[in-house]
């Protein structure tokens, strides 16, 4: 596979996961939000909740699924992005945090597994 379709399939895979979101009422604060420790895929907004949520896009489970991507290492990443996004926007520097985890498996059509509060810092 070369980059590209893997990066075009992985923005799909991010749009999906924003429409589905905004299905349910969240509200899109930003998007492939960088800083120098990491990046955000999505920054939602759930009532007064920010959510940052990840999205795992995995064509082939053989190196495990998009769940299981999401290990220690990824979450620490997350968290420390996470807190350089509250640090620079003082408007939500004190509301309630959670992570999400939306993880897209590769099938026709693709099956979306949202996984509300995935883990704690």
């Amino acid at each position: 596979m070369n980059e590209y379709s893997s990066q075009a399939s992985g923005q799909a895979a991010e749009a999906l996961a924003l429409r589905h979101l905004q299905q349910h009422g969240l509200r899109l604060l930003a998007q492939n939000w960088r800083c120098k420790v990491g990046e955000l895929d999505l920054v939602m907004l759930d009532g007064t909740t920010v959510v940052f949520a990840e999205v795992r896009y995995r064509r082939h489970s053989a190196w495990g699924g998009a769940v299981e991507s999401v290990d220690a290492r990824k979450r620490e990443k997350l968290a420390r992005a996470a807190s350089h996004f509250l640090q620079q926007q003082p408007r939500w520097a004190h509301a309630p945090c959670r992570f999400d985890v939306i993880a897209i498996d590769a099938m026709e059509p693709p099956r979306l597994n949202w996984i509300q509060n995935a883990f704690d810092t």
